[in-house]
């Protein structure tokens, strides 16, 4: 009994699929940073309503991170012929540890930086409250922190790619 759940945690294809729903998981870290920048938009809203386009534009950018994440997972997905209906490939274990391991970056870096890019949208929001003509440098600010999510997707992407499975 033990050794068959042994023998199943290091199959290659469940190590890949444990990959792909790393990957996806990067959307906690969106989830996290949209949901502090709509409390600072909610905030800001509640004085001044003209302000919500501007707050809902600095809101949304934290939720790149999840679509990074899900990105991976899909291709993750395809690369172990999860999807797309001719069935699943044979995936050593060697394989399915490289694939985990391409997960690791946007895993990683999309929580961290989608609660950080999250704060950095709320800080945005607070100053469109005072200088509404300001929002460009907010969304530069916010933007700055996206570019160590957009780094880890390739980094994952890459990786990913250079695994030859099947």
């Amino acid at each position: 009994m033990f050794t068959e759940i042994i023998s199943t945690l290091f199959n290659g294809s469940y190590v890949a699929m444990l990959g792909a729903a790393l990957a996806a998981l990067a959307g906690i870290g969106s989830a996290k940073g949209v949901g502090i920048a709509g409390e600072a938009a909610s905030a800001v809203v509640a004085e001044d309503p003209k302000k919500f386009g501007q707050a809902l534009i600095l809101q949304a950018l934290p939720g790149t991170q999840g679509i990074y994440g899900l990105l991976i997972a899909f291709l993750i997905m395809l690369k172990i012929g999860l999807l797309g209906g001719a069935g699943m490939i044979n995936v050593t274990t060697e394989q399915g540890l490289y694939i985990f391991a391409s997960a690791l970056p946007i895993f990683i870096v999309g929580i961290i930086s989608g609660i950080a890019q999250g704060k950095a949208a709320a800080s945005a929001i607070m100053l469109i409250a005072k200088r509404p003509e300001e929002i460009a440098k907010g969304m530069v600010y916010t933007a700055m922190v996206e570019t160590y999510a957009v780094l880890a997707l390739l980094i994952s992407f890459l990786m990913l790619n250079g695994i030859q499975v099947g």
